[in-house]
C-alpha cells in the first residue's frame, strides 16, 4: 500500500468523529463493551453482538458505527448482549494491506469471542458487524470459523466493507440472505481502493436504523 493511501487513512479516520457529531455522548459511553466476556452463562440473552471496529478507533466498539448499531440493536430487540473485538485486533492500519484485508491475528481473536458465543449461550442467537477494516476482520471470521458455530451466526452487516469487489458483494462461505452489505456512493474503499473519502464516514444513520433493524429480523427468524 503506497505511503500517501496510508496517511490519507489515518487523516480521515482521525476525523470521524468530527463527521457524526450526534455520536460523540454515545460513542464515549460505549467505545467499550465486553457483555459476552463477562457475562454470566446462567443468565444468557436472546442475541449477542460481535462487532469490529475500524481502522484508529478506540476502545473495542470504535467512535461511531459500532455504537450506533448497539444503540439501534437494543432499541429494535432489547436482549442483547455487545460485545467488541478488541485484544489483538488492534485496528491498526497497515494491515489494511494484506490479502486478507486485516492480519491473521484479528481474524483468530473474532473467532475466538465467536467460540465463546457458541460454548457459553449455545441457545442465544450471535449477530455480528464490521466497519471498514472490521467488516474484513468479521468476513473472514465467518468464512474460517466451524459450520457448527458458524450456524449459531444468524445475520451479519458490514459497512465501508474492504473486500467489497473481491468478494463481489458477499461474505465468502457465508449465506447471501442473511447478509447486508453497506456502502455508500463514492465510498472508494467499496470499489477496492485504500483511499478514505467523506462517505466512507457516513455509515451511522444506517448502523442505528436499517443494519439494526435487520439483524433484529435475522434475530426473530433465528
Amino acid at each position: 500500500m503506497r505511503l500517501n493511501n496510508i496517511l490519507t487513512i489515518a487523516a480521515l479516520s482521525a476525523s470521524a468523529s468530527v463527521a457524526a457529531p450526534s455520536a460523540r455522548l454515545e460513542a464515549r459511553q460505549s467505545s467499550t463493551s465486553n457483555d459476552l466476556e463477562n457475562g454470566d452463562p446462567s443468565n444468557c440473552p436472546s442475541a449477542i453482538l460481535i462487532f469490529a471496529r475500524g481502522s484508529t478507533e478506540i476502545g473495542n466498539m470504535g467512535l461511531t458505527v459500532g455504537p450506533a448499531l448497539a444503540g439501534g440493536l437494543k432499541d429494535s430487540f432489547g436482549d442483547t448482549w455487545i460485545q467488541g473485538v478488541g485484544g489483538p485486533y488492534t485496528a491498526d492500519l497497515i494491515p489494511n494491506s494484506l490479502p486478507l484485508g486485516t492480519n491473521q491475528r484479528s481474524i483468530d481473536e473474532a473467532i475466538r469471542l465467536f467460540e465463546l458465543a457458541h460454548t457459553k449461550c449455545p441457545n442465544s442467537a450471535i449477530v455480528t458487524g464490521g466497519y471498514s477494516q472490521g467488516s474484513a476482520v468479521v468476513g473472514n471470521a465467518l468464512t474460517q470459523m466451524s459450520a457448527e458455530v458458524q450456524a449459531q451466526v444468524a445475520g451479519a452487516v458490514v459497512f465501508g466493507y474492504t473486500k467489497n469487489l473481491q468478494n463481489r458483494g458477499v461474505i465468502i462461505d457465508y449465506p447471501k440472505e442473511k447478509t447486508k452489505v453497506f456502502c455508500n456512493t463514492g465510498d472508494l474503499v467499496c470499489t477496492g481502493s485504500l483511499v478514505i473519502t467523506a462517505a466512507h464516514l457516513l455509515y451511522n444513520s444506517d448502523a442505528r436504523g436499517e443494519a439494526a433493524q435487520f439483524l433484529a429480523t435475522r434475530i426473530s427468524a433465528a
